[in-house]
């Protein structure tokens, strides 16, 4: 199934997702997952939901992984063992503030750490794409990086301001990294969990009582580029998302700027 999935072009973290899913089915079996039935698997949703509290996200990911197996590894229908997706959750994502995101950023005192924060919060990139954008993949002469998601295999260009590329430059012959632009060790790109450290101790040291992590740079970024006018479409290809509707959430968070709107509580003159 690894194998597949590597065709495919999935990312790694994703095969890792898709191959637990199938493994902790198993277990839960205490069989192969070859002689695993469609209502078993659906039983076994059912358990995640009422026992464990899993989320639909998760359930989403059992299917897909499921999905696969089927198909492509056993060679099924998937018509005869298909299984139904519950509904997407609608939440509307936490965001900071811009105060909040400058003073994260300006609680680190390690050149790295803050510009990890800072081209994360400045591009709206994602984690994985922030660490594992190459320097080849910078092109400073025109104020973008092009990145290659590992959801199937898209490339985008986001526009990087001239006062980060500054930074960048300043960062680069500090540390001198070799292939990645950052790296924990030289020619390897640094860890998502060292990633997750960072924000957190960035968001204690600044008081930040909100849950952070890296999506909720990327968040703050959407929101407010809207704020600052920046059309939906033109801010759907910096995201990298394939369906506007992604994107449109952001409206939910953008300033409404309340001054516009009639005020239905005083009697009209």
């Amino acid at each position: 199934m690894t194998e597949e999935l590597r065709i495919r072009n999935y990312s790694e973290r994703t095969i890792q997702s898709y191959i637990t899913s199938i493994s902790q089915l198993s277990v839960f079996y205490k069989t192969t997952p070859d002689k695993i039935s469609r209502d078993q698997v659906k039983d076994y949703a059912y358990h995640l939901i009422y026992s464990k509290d899993a989320c639909n996200s998760r359930i989403n990911q059992l299917i897909s992984a499921w999905k696969i197996f089927q198909i492509d590894v056993l060679g099924n229908s998937w018509e005869e063992f298909g299984l139904k997706r519950p509904r997407r959750e609608k939440k509307i994502p936490v965001v900071l503030s811009r105060g909040e995101a400058l003073s994260l950023i300006g609680s680190l005192p390690n050149i790295k750490h803050r510009m990890i924060l800072t081209i994360t919060y400045v591009t709206g990139m994602r984690r994985a794409e922030v660490l594992n954008l190459k320097l080849k993949d910078i092109d400073s002469s025109r104020g973008v990086v092009r990145i290659i998601n590992g959801k199937g295999n898209k490339s985008r260009e986001v526009p990087v301001p001239k006062e980060l590329i500054g930074q960048l430059r300043d960062y680069y012959k500090y540390y001198r990294p070799v292939t990645y632009l950052f790296e924990g060790i030289p020619g390897k790109p640094y860890s998502a969990s060292s990633m997750d450290k960072v924000i957190k101790r960035a968001a204690s040291k600044a008081g930040i009582k909100k849950e952070v992590s890296p999506h909720i740079l990327r968040h703050s970024f959407a929101t407010h580029m809207l704020d600052k006018g920046i059309n939906l479409k033109r801010l759907q290809m910096i995201l990298g998302h394939s369906a506007l509707r992604t994107t449109s959430i952001y409206l939910h968070l953008s300033d409404p700027n309340p001054g516009d709107l009639p005020d239905l509580l005083t009697p009209k003159e």
